[in-house]
């Protein structure tokens, strides 16, 4: 599987620049060079050097290559405009009443998507597939919750969500408890339950939280 082989490049890429084989401020190879090393595709090189531009450990420059810029992983994740942190200040205050009201708005239309969305990650082995379909989970369950406003800044953090998602399962392994997360927000949306459906979005969100903290070593509350 794909993933398996990003996983392996970009834990080999972590440890050579984390124990110093590749030291800070040198230029790694280009990807079509890294993917004859590794003996995978350019496409798998990539999504490892994303999560490794995500964990701050390197930082892709435009017209330029992939650049070590610290043999530590940052306190926080860089995931484009926003960061980890960013994410997980906001998202609850977002997503938790999105989820809550897509109980009780919900249609049979929406309740069709989102069941197609959820079976299609159970079956999913193409990791940047995934990836979008967890995406789209969210910005389906904030439009049905009816709220513009909720559906408008869910789709604002859509990249820096999907950053996040692609990160974790290459460092944390979250995609099949993120499955089951899924699975269970979904069945108390379908219940029509405000509370229950806020409630599993509220734990899933936290399991996110948790898996970023031990990617960085710390709690990321102040």
């Amino acid at each position: 599987m794909r993933v398996s082989a990003a996983e392996t490049v970009f834990k080999a890429l972590r440890e050579a620049i984390e124990e110093g084989k590749i030291s800070v401020g040198t230029g790694l190879d280009s990807e079509a060079v890294l993917a004859r090393q590794f003996g995978v595709s350019r496409s798998v090189i990539r999504e490892a050097l994303r999560s490794c531009n995500a964990l701050g450990l390197t930082e892709t420059r435009t017209g330029r290559g992939t650049f070590v810029i610290s043999n530590t992983v940052a306190r926080d994740l860089v995931l484009g405009r926003y960061s980890a942190r960013d994410l997980i200040e906001a998202r609850p205050h977002i997503e938790v009443p999105a989820a809550g009201r897509a109980a009780q708005r919900r249609t049979d239309s929406d309740l069709e998507a989102l069941r197609g969305i959820v079976e299609a990650m159970v079956e999913e082995d193409d990791p940047e597939a995934w990836v979008s379909l967890d995406a789209a989970f969210h910005a389906a369950v904030a439009g049905a919750s009816g709220n513009g406003v909720f559906a408008g800044v869910v789709a604002e953090l859509r990249d820096a969500m999907a950053n996040q998602s692609e990160t974790l399962n290459l460092v944390a392994d979250r995609r099949e408890k993120s499955n089951r997360e899924h699975a269970r927000i979904l069945a108390a949306i379908e219940q029509g339950s405000y509370e229950e459906a806020a409630h599993a979005m509220e734990m899933h969100l936290r399991e996110v939280e948790s898996a970023l903290g031990s990617i960085i070593g710390e709690d990321n509350n102040d």
